[in-house]
């Protein structure tokens, strides 16, 4: 059974940094093409960064391009989300998600974990 387990989330001010995490089990490291994703209030869920799993390329998101990064532990099978320079427009619930395929239907998502920033 495929788990993903976000956790990281907080409240900072503007300018502060915050490093998410993907926990994910049930599978072997490399298996699904995992992304990270937002969703604020009111808005749609969009996809902030293409992980590059799987063997799919490295995609950001215009809005957070030279802010955030992506890593990734294999061993302990997690992703991480450095979020730096943090601004209020990046307010929102984050969420890993699992795809079978580059750029496909997500799969498994996780539970999610807040991120807020106040100005």
């Amino acid at each position: 059974q495929v788990q993903l387990v976000e956790s990281g989330g907080g409240s900072v001010q503007t300018g502060g940094s915050l490093r998410l995490s993907c926990a994910a089990s049930g599978y072997t490291s490399g298996t699904y093409a995992m992304g990270w994703f937002r969703q604020a209030p009111g808005k749609e869920r969009e996809e902030v960064a293409d992980t590059g799993t799987a063997g799919c390329r490295i995609v950001f998101a215009d809005s957070v391009k030279g802010r955030f990064t992506i890593s990734q532990d294999d061993a302990k099978n997690t992703l991480y989300l450095q979020m730096n320079s943090l601004e209020p427009e990046d307010t929102a619930m984050y969420y890993c998600g699992a795809r079978a395929y580059c750029g496909g239907p997500v799969r498994y998502w996780g539970q999610g974990t807040q991120v807020t920033v106040s100005s």
